[in-house]
């Protein structure tokens, strides 16, 4: 029954919907090179990998800088010959074999363009772990008609097409990036891929674009809760709760 009204709704959705999405299409192709649709691998339904549609709304190239974000100068090089990295050092461009013993730098890690203290590497593997999510307030790299369309989660309306697909469904778990979805591998966290990914659910509706007051691990949570728990007369509550609470609160 799920299945069925996740193709009704999407396929009516994308019908009366079609200006609106022509006119959204035109709009970002006059307003800044690039693509107009935005493509992405996505975790979904028992890590069920897929490509993800959404308006772009942001600059192109940029999509790489989002786990930089909150480091700008991870790359920014000073005459040292060192770069700041989270409050640490990133030893960039220089020959080990040339650090004097004094550094005290232990055992490093090699990358293509840098090297870095394994317990420094640890250290910032161990806070993404805790933060899992990436939420950014006034992201450089949007577009001012990719906040209009965030804000009012028009950027989403390509997902309908997912959802015709079978990738998604109306309801569920949003699918979650490869970098996020790593982080949730544990027994504790596992059972939130055992629902359909949705357009829509729980967290979304609880607690939409709160500018951060819902923390990662609560968020964690409602989804384990949703996918343990969900049934066809939630699903449809969440479904008409969203249109109450679609507008984000943040500029995120």
């Amino acid at each position: 029954m799920k299945r069925v009204l996740d193709i009704v709704i999407s396929l009516a959705a994308l019908i009366v919907l079609s200006p609106l999405l022509l006119m959204v299409a035109v709009l970002i192709k006059i307003g800044s090179p690039g693509p107009v649709i935005y493509k992405s691998k996505r975790v979904g339904e028992n890590y069920h990998i897929f490509n993800f549609l959404k308006f772009r709304t942001m600059k192109t190239g940029t999509d790489e800088y989002k786990h930089l974000v909150d480091l700008p100068n991870q790359y920014a090089l000073e005459n040292s010959g060192k770069a700041k990295y989270d409050g640490k050092v990133l030893y960039s461009q220089v020959d080990p074999l040339t650090l004097s013993s004094d550094e005290n730098l232990g055992s490093l890690l090699f990358a293509d363009d840098y090297l870095i203290r394994e317990v420094d590497y640890l250290d910032k593997q161990i806070s993404r772990k805790e933060t899992v999510f990436v939420k950014v307030e006034n992201d450089p790299r949007i577009t001012g008609l990719g906040r209009f369309l965030r804000k009012y989660s028009i950027d989403e309306l390509p997902q309908l097409i997912n959802i015709l697909k079978g990738d998604m469904s109306l309801v569920g778990n949003r699918p979650l990036p490869l970098y996020e979805a790593e982080g949730l591998t544990e027994d504790k966290y596992v059972d939130r891929f055992l629902c359909n990914a949705g357009l829509t659910g729980f967290w979304q509706v609880s607690k939409r674009g709160d500018n951060g007051s819902m923390s990662s691990e609560e968020r964690k949570m409602l989804d384990v809760n949703y996918a343990r728990g969900h049934n066809l007369l939630w699903d449809i509550k969440l479904f008409f709760s969203t249109f109450v609470n679609f507008k984000q609160k943040g500029n995120v």
